[in-house]
């Protein structure tokens, strides 16, 4: 049944771009808080560094407005082109006010002398002035070489908006300074002065009134520093003391907190930016002291970075969803299990819902989750398999008739975000296993690993964690990269051998099932570079067993590509037998090695894995540490645009004896959003398997990237659904 509710966990939303605000009546009084609007910014790189806006009616499930667009041109407002750490405030002349980081990290780094200030009295127009410090003020802050993350709360005492932000001047540590903004917010009243004395550095300060004392959340910058901290002062701009302990309540770097109040609640949010993992925490509190953490209640359809939160009355959530409110951003997942809900795509008119294979589509409810006051039919289970069906969202007095289509597709293979992925075939299970990168974690910061088990590999199933680096590696506690394994039979019994990545270092683990759990050996098995080789990083293996020989052989490097014979524990390098086999300027990093009729082949990667262009290149030889022979043509897979598919690489490779076929699995780009994502493109990835076929001369052919995947029995995708919504 499709059902009706606020925002869900997984959110869909239908705002009509001609939404009159006579179709949103609202009993509430005109001042009356209704919802809450979060100001964020997204990442590092090109076109991310701008104000983005999402909504929630409840504080803790979001939707991203203008399909998670900007909705200020950072070109316009910035003297650099970017800006970061937008924090919005509600002022006492019901004016609103916004201040932000002037900076572009990708032509400037983590340096820059400005911030900026703006002025609205609608939250969609804005007027902008940028203040240059060491320009403004050059006698005594002429040397500032970072202003960073400003923030606005209004004086009482004064009856004046004051800005705070950090500064960094050449030997002294990030300190937090204030000023008082100008009569029309357009610059500042004076030199700025220090706010918060600590000893170290200190940044991203968060003040919130309560009580009648003034709270100051600020990260601790001091090397080896764990996240955030709280000083507390009767006044608002001096006698701040730092509190004992930190208030963030995870292992994991994070910075710029953020704080309000739920609506007519005692309850207030800390929330932060987890910004190595990826994701955004929230925690609830109701004396700023103690703090829960309640990301199982949190949803967004964004990755949203440091970033503020307002609450908004129903005629400015009303002007906001007239703006920026889009069709294209009707549907973000469903309640049904059988949907692939990160790979559905969405356009004006056709919304396409990726399920597994083996659904019965001839009677499936979508089970939609709607925003609120939005009216939906036909409800409950209807049939798909002859095509399209059409839907019809109506809000307020608007309504809008969609195509709704329900497809079997296979790829991607696994529920989620893995990368790298390696597969093996178990002759004591009769099954495969699949062991990839856990992904989803900004810059690759993963730190554990998982196993998913399949008999046709088609439907799989999470066997679950079988490494973590924090708590089963002694040696190593972060970048749990591009894993390997391989079975080895051992008298009348199996063993298996997993050998990972681990802080640009490669271990091995072992265990007595594909499953697990496996013990690492205690000590990383290569740690060193190759003689010879100047750059690159040691990870990425591939383990190969040479039924020719009955040797076993270990791959491995980023940069350079390296072979080494394994000694029979399979836990030791014979070194001696080391080569340097790097095969052109093209190769980057995950080497893969399998033999087939009389040649070896040796895959790898080229270009970098956050690049559309990423790709897998081949090469053959006559040993497994023998000359490599490298084709004309020798591109294995890359990007098809038609298809949105891309950022096709690291690979593995299996045969299947039932079918006669090989295989190549491999990660792309999430489809259809990752091509939107910028750099995160490279650890939001998902895993596919298409068929990998061979000419009479051994040659291999290039393969297609493909939505269906390996299911021939699925029906063919019509022209109109394989292109992707990219826009």
């Amino acid at each position: 049944m499709i059902r009706r509710v606020v925002i869900s966990q997984l959110m869909i939303m239908v705002v009509l771009t001609s939404l009159l605000l006579s179709g949103c009546a609202s009993t509430s009084s005109k001042n009356e808080y209704v919802g809450y609007l979060f100001a964020y910014f997204t990442g590092n790189g090109p076109g991310e560094e701008q104000v983005r806006y999402a909504l929630s009616t409840d504080g803790f499930n979001y939707f991203a407005l203008n399909s998670n667009d900007p909705v200020i041109d950072s070109r316009i407002i910035s003297a650099r082109g970017g800006v970061r750490d937008p924090h919005i405030l509600r002022g006492e002349d019901g004016m609103f006010y916004m201040v932000l980081t002037d900076l572009y990290v990708p032509e400037m780094g983590w340096e820059n002398t400005a911030m900026i200030m703006l002025k609205s009295k609608d939250l969609i127009n804005w007027t902008h002035s940028i203040i240059d410090i060491p320009k403004t003020y050059s006698e005594n802050f002429g040397d500032v070489r970072r202003v960073w993350a400003p923030q606005t709360n209004y004086d009482t005492s004064t009856g004046k908006y004051m800005l705070y932000w950090s500064m960094l001047q050449p030997g002294t540590p990030d300190i937090i300074y204030y000023a008082y903004a100008n009569s029309d917010f357009t610059g500042l009243e004076g030199e700025p002065k220090q706010l918060l004395y600590k000893d170290g550095a200190c940044i991203d300060g968060d003040i919130v009134l309560k009580d009648g004392k003034y709270h100051l959340f600020f990260k601790n910058e001091d090397e080896g520093a764990k996240g955030i901290m709280l000083a507390t002062s009767d006044k608002i701009n001096e006698g701040y003391e730092v509190q004992e302990g930190y208030v963030d309540q995870t292992d994991d770097a994070v910075e710029g907190s953020g704080t309000f109040k739920l609506i007519n609640s005692d309850k207030y949010i800390l929330m932060y930016d987890v910004y190595t993992s990826g994701k955004y925490q929230f925690c609830e509190t109701d004396d700023l002291k103690n703090f829960k953490v309640i990301d199982e209640n949190i949803s967004m359809n964004f990755h949203p970075r440091h970033g503020s939160i307002i609450p908004i009355t129903q005629e400015e959530m009303n002007r906001l969803l007239s703006k920026w409110g889009k069709v294209i951003g009707l549907v973000e997942g469903t309640s049904n299990d059988q949907v692939k809900s990160q790979n559905i795509e969405i356009r004006e008119s056709l919304i396409t819902l990726p399920v597994m294979p083996g659904t019965d589509v001839s009677s499936f409810d979508p089970q939609l989750n709607l925003f609120s006051e939005v009216k939906v039919s036909p409800i409950g289970p209807q049939d798909f398999s002859k095509g399209a069906v059409k839907y019809s969202f109506q809000f307020g007095e608007q309504t809008r008739t969609v195509d709704v289509v329900v497809r079997e597709q296979a790829n991607p293979v696994l529920n989620g975000y893995y990368a790298d992925p390696e597969i093996i075939y178990s002759e004591r299970e009769q099954k495969y296993y699949l062991y990839p990168t856990s992904d989803g974690f900004n810059w690759w910061s993963g730190k554990h690993f998982e196993v998913f088990e399949s008999a046709d590999m088609v439907k799989w199933t999470n066997k679950g964690k079988i490494l973590d680096l924090t708590t089963d590696v002694e040696w190593a506690d972060r970048n749990a990269w591009a894993p390997c394994a391989i079975e080895k039979k051992v008298g009348d019994s199996y063993k298996y051998y997993y050998y990972f990545s681990a802080a640009q270092k490669i271990g091995v683990a072992v265990a007595d099932n594909p499953w697990g759990p496996f013990v690492d050996t205690g000590k990383p098995l290569i740690d060193f570079r190759p003689e010879g080789v100047k750059g690159g990083q040691e990870i990425d293996p591939d383990v190969f067993y040479d039924k020719q020989t009955g040797k076993y052989y270990l791959y491995w490097g980023n940069g350079y590509m390296a072979g080494v014979e394994l000694n029979d524990d399979m836990v030791s390098i014979n070194k001696s037998t080391l080569k340097v086999m790097t095969p052109d300027q093209t190769f980057r990093e995950g080497t893969e090695v399998f033999f087939r009729n009389g040649k070896y082949y040796f895959l790898w990667s080229e270009d970098d894995t956050r690049s559309p262009n990423y790709k897998v290149r081949y090469a053959t030889a006559d040993s497994p540490l023998g000359t490599l022979n490298i084709p004309q043509w020798n591109v294995v897979i890359e990007k098809d645009p038609l298809k949105a598919i891309y950022g096709t690489g690291h690979n593995s490779v299996v045969y299947s004896k039932a079918k006669d076929q090989w295989y190549i699995v491999y990660h792309r780009f999430n489809r259809p959003k990752g091509i939107k994502m910028g750099d995160a493109a490279g650890y939001n990835r998902e895993v596919c398997i298409d068929e990998l076929n061979f000419d009479d001369n051994g040659y291999i052919k290039r393969t297609q990237p493909t939505v269906k995947g390996t299911i021939n029995s699925l029906p063919a995708i019509s022209k109109a659904e394989e292109v992707a919504s990219v826009n």
